[in-house]
């Protein structure tokens, strides 16, 4: 819920001058969403929104621009949030995560510019990556290993 309440609030502001936390929660209300002002507050504190100038001297929700190092940060995180263990057979490299975050943590390595990855398949759990060679897969692994051990 917190998801999609999310999206909704980032679909409102992009489409609308929303400029209050009253506005904001009464535009989720008709979308079907019930909050309360301490949900919004929270939710407006989490996605990191602040406030711009309009031309007319108004003010409205915006969201500020993510750095590379927020962004990888994020990744690192979701990555050791879903890991389990990993294992390789030859070039082969077989990640499993906490059940339904294979997925995630698939977009994570992606995000993250393993180019020894030449391609990866998620499932529930089980991630399998097609590595290069044997001696990237070796790599990686140590790559990731020190990623989950900080």
């Amino acid at each position: 819920m917190k998801t999609s309440r999310h999206a909704k609030i980032l679909e409102l502001i992009k489409k609308n001058d929303i400029g209050t936390q009253e506005e904001l929660s009464e535009r989720l209300e008709q979308e079907g969403y019930q909050v309360t002002q301490a949900t919004v507050s929270r939710d407006i504190r989490e996605l990191k929104l602040t406030k711009v100038a309009l031309d007319n001297g108004k003010q409205k929700y915006a969201v500020l621009p993510e750095t590379n190092q927020d962004m990888t940060q994020k990744f690192v995180r979701v990555f050791r949030d879903g890991f389990i263990s990993m294992d390789m057979a030859q070039n082969i490299l077989v990640i499993k995560t906490v059940s339904g975050m294979a997925m995630a943590v698939a977009a994570a390595l992606d995000a993250m510019d393993c180019h020894e990855i030449v391609g990866s398949i998620a499932g529930d759990d089980t991630i399998m990556c097609a590595v290069r060679t044997v001696e990237d897969t070796i790599a990686l692994m140590g790559r990731l290993r020190k990623i989950v051990e900080e």
